[in-house]
């Protein structure tokens, strides 16, 4: 078994993992949560989206917290952009990376973003374009890759054809997402080997929910496959406002702990990843979304 050295991690919790709270979080905890990351090593951070404020209020700040961060050497930023739209928003606050996404249901689909897949890709592709002919590199996220809330199971088929749409139109780098949770190691394997038809293994990341706690098994079969980018949310933040029942992301915490104890370097503190998560669950008021960080709190104090 050949397992990657390093990993690189994809800090998704200021934006996809608040996105979905229905509490408001203030432009200034985004901006410290952005602050605390980078101080524990996160050198990709997804910070916000560039989104009508109609249907995810929580973004509506998106120029205040991309213009309150103090910017890092080394570190990259990006953000979501549904559309040229979003797209010129988002240009004057100069993110290093944008994110689109499309679905491999069409179901979802459709209740998401209101197009078919292949609509969806062409909405895209002026994006693309532009982002490109700005020096900004496009990163497309695969939704639905193993299941679907409306359609269930998805074969890998499906997979291929998205990521094969996506590679059209000049995307360069795609996450394989299981967006609810419901992935095990064999589906998620399939669904890799359905995007590798299109993209290099470099330029592939696994990006999972735990909703039946298989997140860390799906990183440790993507891990053996070679893959060695994952998105992860720190104190598994998120869900998914299209996808009743889905839980959050894996915990950034958890990743980090069980990479570490595999050898594997990611340039992460954990403690300082720790109380990161404990500074936005303080101000959400949980306890916490990790069992990594749970045990590691609980043996402090001990």
């Amino acid at each position: 078994m050949s397992l990657p050295t390093r990993v690189k991690l994809v800090e998704v919790g200021p934006r996809d993992g608040l996105q979905n709270e229905k509490q408001p979080v203030p432009a200034a905890v985004k901006i410290e949560l952005v602050h605390r990351l980078q101080d524990a090593g996160l050198t990709e951070i997804e910070v916000t989206s560039f989104v009508s404020p109609k249907w995810v209020p929580q973004m509506a700040d998106n120029t205040q917290v991309m213009a309150g961060i103090q910017r890092k050497a080394g570190v990259r930023y990006s953000v979501l952009t549904p559309n040229l739209q979003g797209f010129e928003a988002a240009l004057a606050t100069k993110p290093d990376e944008i994110v689109v996404f499309g679905a491999a249901s069409e179901a979802f689909s459709q209740k998401n973003i209101n197009c078919s897949i292949a609509e969806s890709i062409e909405r895209f592709a002026p994006v693309v374009a532009a982002a490109r002919a700005a020096g900004i590199y496009v990163r497309g996220a695969m939704s639905c890759t193993v299941g679907c809330p409306y359609e269930g199971e998805i074969a890998p088929e499906r997979v291929s054809y998205l990521a094969g749409l996506m590679k059209g139109i000049g995307v360069q780098h795609v996450g394989v997402a299981d967006t609810i949770g419901v992935g095990t190691p064999l589906k998620v394997q399939r669904a890799i080997e359905a995007t590798l038809k299109h993209y290099d293994l470099n330029d592939i990341s696994g990006h999972f929910h735990d909703t039946y706690g298989m997140a860390l098994a799906n990183t440790l079969i993507s891990l053996q496959m070679g893959i060695w980018q994952f998105d992860t949310s720190v104190a598994g933040l998120g869900g998914c406002p299209y996808a009743k029942g889905a839980t959050g992301n894996v915990a950034t915490e958890d990743v980090v702990y069980l990479l570490h104890g595999m050898g594997i370097e990611t340039g992460v503190d954990l403690d300082k990843l720790i109380d990161a998560g404990q500074f936005i669950n303080h101000f959400l008021g949980r306890q916490s979304g990790s069992r990594a960080s749970l045990a590691l709190l609980n043996k402090r104090l001990n």
